[in-house]
């Protein structure tokens, strides 16, 4: 998103500021976005970034957890967090003219939590209580099923929930720990993007941040090595099966990353692609099929998605398989990629219609790749993304011995392989 509304700057405490300015809409996205995720946890403090993520709205110095919700809704627009394997963020949606209360909160809930033993431990049980929600929502469990044996061992493959066990074990002292290494300026960035000014955040951050000269505590980690797997899981309850196919993708920084976005949506990324087309549309297997290329800072995976009647799945496989060993042997079509470039083009442009998009953007850009694009630049490269470009991330994506396959269902087996697998695409 850079153009002349965008200010950037790194505040003498570390802090990152990113501003971009649009004085013709009348609301306002701002937040934290903290450079910790499940991925960037220690053994011990497994599921402790999530727990934060809980724990800054239970209370602060000044305020209570009423005081916070009065504020939430007296704002009337949008407070929210999340945690991811990355980074973690805190962020609003309001009125511009509710900038500095909304400002002041949420910098209130990172600098000056609580974290008192009784909050630990209501939420300790609301966290648990997500984990079931989790075990309850097939759709949700299955993928996270696949990444923690795909990723087996490897801090991207952590749930970032945390486990049972995990949240059980974390105590107060260890969540503090975690706030200390992780919560500090040189480790955030803050993004607004809307009708606001710099000089109405800036002095603010700078007296609320003051110069820190113990830095955070970083962790890094190699790149992710794929487990190859089947795996079965008996869910006697659910009336489909719910499979996650899945393969080697690519990290968030290289090059390749646009040709990817291209072959995802060829494949099953929209309603004209090969997989929705043909499971959905003309065989009438499923309801929802579905894929995704997800890529990290040091590693990345594409996914396929479906859920059908336990009759219908080797179907529903073979078909997947199929097409994805089409693409890979004899490549798309000129009329599929200039239809997956509009598609592309066409999400980014109605993104910039919303601020919490464009804040969202802003935000990722600086932390994946410490500068920012345009969208122009953006839509430039993927223009420039040619057969030859889509064939080879077609290679390596449909890849004979990182295929791998999740199941969840009233069955038993399957009857499918690693070797089938590999044969399918081979």
């Amino acid at each position: 998103m850079s153009g002349p509304n965008l200010f950037r700057a790194t505040l003498p405490s570390g802090l990152t500021v990113l501003i971009e300015t649009l004085p013709y809409v009348r609301s306002v996205s701002l937040g934290y976005y903290l450079r910790s995720g499940s991925a960037v946890e220690s053994e011990e403090h497994g599921g402790a970034s999530h727990f934060l993520e809980h724990l800054v709205f239970k209370g602060t110095q000044r305020r209570t957890t009423s005081d916070i919700a009065k504020i939430i809704d007296i704002l009337g627009g949008d407070v929210d967090a999340f945690t991811g394997k990355e980074y973690t963020s805190f962020y609003a949606h309001v009125l511009d003219e509710q900038v500095e209360t909304a400002l002041d909160l949420l910098t209130d809930i990172c600098i000056a939590p609580n974290f008192t033993a009784d909050d630990v431990e209501s939420e300790r049980s609301v966290i648990l209580e997500e984990i079931k929600m989790v075990e309850d929502t097939p759709d949700d469990l299955v993928h996270e099923i696949f990444v923690t044996a795909f990723w087996d061992g490897h801090p991207l493959g952590r749930p970032i929930l945390g486990t049972e066990d995990t949240v059980n074990r974390l105590q107060r002292a260890q969540i503090q720990a975690h706030y200390a290494e992780t919560f500090h300026p040189s480790n955030m960035i803050f993004c607004a993007s809307g009708n606001v000014r710099p000089e109405q955040i800036v002095p603010f951050l700078e007296q609320a941040f003051p110069a820190d000269r113990l830095p955070p505590v970083r962790r890094d980690w190699a790149p992710p090595t794929p487990k190859q797997h089947v795996i079965f899981r008996e869910k006697r309850e659910l009336e489909q099966v719910h499979l996650c196919l899945g393969s080697r993708g690519f990290p968030q920084q290289v090059e390749e990353r646009y040709a990817a976005a291209l072959f995802n949506t060829i494949l099953g990324g929209g309603m004209s692609s090969r997989l929705f087309q043909r499971i959905r549309e003309k065989e009438g297997l499923v309801y929802t099929v579905m894929s995704y290329h997800n890529g990290y800072l040091h590693g990345g995976y594409e996914a396929v998605y479906a859920a059908c009647a336990p009759k219908n799945l080797k179907r529903v496989l073979n078909i997947t398989l199929e097409e994805m060993r089409k693409i890979r042997r004899e490549n798309a079509t000129a009329e599929e990629l200039a239809a997956a470039k509009l598609h592309v083009k066409g999400s980014i442009l109605l993104s910039l219609e919303s601020t919490v998009s464009r804040m969202s953007g802003i935000a990722r850009q600086e932390y994946y790749f410490g500068q920012q694009f345009s969208p122009d630049e953006i839509i430039q490269h993927i223009e420039a993304v040619t057969l030859d470009d889509l064939q080879r991330v077609a290679d390596t994506i449909v890849d004979p011995e990182s295929l791998s396959l999740t199941l969840l269902g009233n069955l038993k087996n399957a009857g499918v392989t690693v070797d089938f697998l590999r044969e399918a695409v081979g």
